[in-house]
């Protein structure tokens, strides 16, 4: 793939050009060049966009697509498709497909479904048997099958000796454990956040204990067996503060937090619109500004889209019945760079790579293209054209955004929306 990109303002503080507006010429996939102006010589094909900016490719750590099982909510190509038209470059993927992802010829599945495509995917095995939490599944032949991780995708750890022996095993080869915080018990028939907004429309609320008090086990095992721990998609105030806590002590613990939750409050499920039933629920203003206190001081090391494609038979019904989840590729970028800084938003959005054994390459002369373009700057109203994703459970539909990705270059291969 050889391309020349024409006046991009580079946003990578890794690279010799951050914050400069040059053209990059690339041939065969990789960076051969880039100044402040490059003649075509080669004749290669120009992309221009407007306010065309570039940065190291984005990764999400928490992506669901379906197939196999549930390909009428997602396929594995049209879902990669929907990352690099969204901007991100390697997504890690949940293994919440039917059946799920619990052996290594299941990883060689879905690996085998993502290969020669410009994503990068990055399968994260099951912890246990069909995610059930009662037995361990076979964690070193999915690492050897390339899975970059393990967990039960939104479903908790009820039995802590498992927590504890996979701890303990998945060091023997250096593997991530995740741990859903959630408790089962406390949360009882909850549906949303219990807080004032539950009480006065009437549905039943889960308590911030549920996540605190799994979370604040989760640690003191953690504490006890060593071990790599990641806690996906944090949402409270207290968990904020264990994790903090932790890290001070040196735990070997990383933690995400799903986009929406950083914009968006329990105040909007006043109409019951299921677009907004997500798991952990969306919380209160205070929790909301402990997430973004907990990712400027580095508390919390990486955001997510926590994509989910959920099909309209299981989310056009009664709020007690739909199911969690919420599309967030296409709206990622646009809804955390509302809340920060274009500069943090693309740190945010590029960080948690190593952790998950992704490739990280610089905007830099001789590394390997893998970048992505996007427009900073520009308000648009998040609506139904915008969504790629087959289901359109979109959480940020009708919500004002802030910039969008024009698409991505990588693995040589090159995924963009129609230039102007």
């Amino acid at each position: 793939m050889n391309a020349l990109i024409k006046s991009a303002t580079i946003v990578d503080t890794k690279s010799d050009f951050h914050n400069k507006t040059v053209d990059i010429l690339i041939e065969n996939g990789l960076i051969k060049n880039m100044d402040y102006h490059i003649e075509n010589t080669n004749n290669f094909q120009e992309i221009t966009y407007p306010n065309l900016h570039v940065s190291q490719g984005w990764f999400d750590s928490s992506v669901s697509f379906g197939e196999p099982g549930y390909e009428e909510r997602e396929t594995i190509a049209n879902g990669l498709k929907t990352a690099a038209l969204s901007g991100f470059t390697q997504v890690a993927l949940n293994p919440n497909t039917y059946p799920v992802t619990d052996t290594a010829s299941a990883i060689a599945f879905i690996k085998d479904r993502a290969k020669d495509n410009a994503v990068s995917l990055l399968p994260i095995g099951a912890l246990t048997k069909l995610s059930a939490g009662k037995d361990m599944a076979e964690l070193f032949d999915m690492k050897n099958a390339g899975a970059v991780a393990f967990g039960d995708y939104k479903n908790p750890i009820s039995n802590p000796n498992i927590l504890k022996i996979a701890l303990q095993y998945a060091q023997g080869f250096n593997a991530l454990v995740h741990s859903f915080p959630f408790n089962k018990d406390v949360s009882g028939q909850g549906v949303m956040n219990e807080n004032i907004t539950s009480t006065s429309i009437g549905l039943k609320g889960i308590p911030n204990l549920a996540e605190d008090l799994q979370l604040a086990r989760d640690l003191f095992v953690l504490e006890y067996t060593g071990g790599k721990l990641h806690i996906p998609t944090i949402s409270t105030a207290t968990s904020v503060a264990l994790i903090r806590e932790a890290k001070k002590k040196n735990l070997d613990v990383s933690c995400s937090v799903a986009i929406h939750n950083l914009c968006l409050t329990d105040e909007v499920l006043k109409d019951f619109n299921t677009h907004y039933k997500v798991m952990p629920p969306l919380r209160t203003q205070s929790d909301v500004d402990a997430l973004l206190e907990g990712l400027k001081d580095g508390t919390i090391d990486m955001v997510t889209s926590d994509h989910n494609p959920i099909d309209v038979e299981h989310k056009k019904v009664e709020f007690d019945h739909a199911k969690y989840g919420a599309i967030g590729l296409e709206s990622a970028f646009g809804a955390l760079n509302t809340v920060f800084s274009t500069k943090k938003t693309i740190d945010l959005l590029t960080k948690g790579k190593q952790r998950f054994g992704a490739e990280t390459h610089p905007v830099a002369i001789g590394e390997k293209a893998n970048i992505t373009l996007f427009n900073p700057n520009g308000k648009i109203t998040f609506t139904k054209d915008h969504i790629i994703s087959t289901s359109k459970n979109a959480i940020f539909e009708g919500h004002t955004l802030k910039g969008h990705a024009y698409g991505v270059i990588s693995n040589n291969q090159l995924v963009l929306k129609s230039q102007p």
